[in-house]
């Protein structure tokens, strides 16, 4: 199906900045990420998927980590975001804007013309 190869695309491109908004304001450990993305529809990923890319994020310096102690098992990575991940956050989110507000004017004016998508 072609809209699931692009709806694939569309995760792929925007998966680094979802998870940098849900390090706003707060630290957490990867698979507590894993959790907070598979309760959202549509952006279900896995620990193979987010372990390689917080290495990426953290080697461009967009997140820092820090150990902790667990209750549950061995001590745990976590990671909160930088002011360098925030502002790549925030560039982020003014072009989706941009690009989000141009898309559904195209739809839009499909649309106008009787055309159900």
């Amino acid at each position: 199906m072609v809209a699931e190869k692009v709806f694939t695309q569309l995760r792929r491109g925007t998966l680094e900045y979802c998870v940098l908004a849900l390090l706003q304001g707060e630290e957490r450990y990867g698979f507590d990420l894993v959790k907070a993305l598979g309760e959202v529809d549509g952006m279900v990923t896995t620990e193979g998927t987010i372990y390689p890319l917080l290495a990426r994020l953290r080697r461009e310096g967009r997140v820092e980590t820090s150990w902790r102690e667990s209750d549950a098992g061995p001590p745990r990575r976590y990671y909160k975001s930088t002011p360098a991940g925030r502002q790549a956050l925030a560039a982020f989110i003014a072009d989706w804007n941009t690009f989000r507000t141009s898309v559904d004017t195209i739809l839009r004016h499909g649309q106008k013309d009787g055309d159900k998508p």
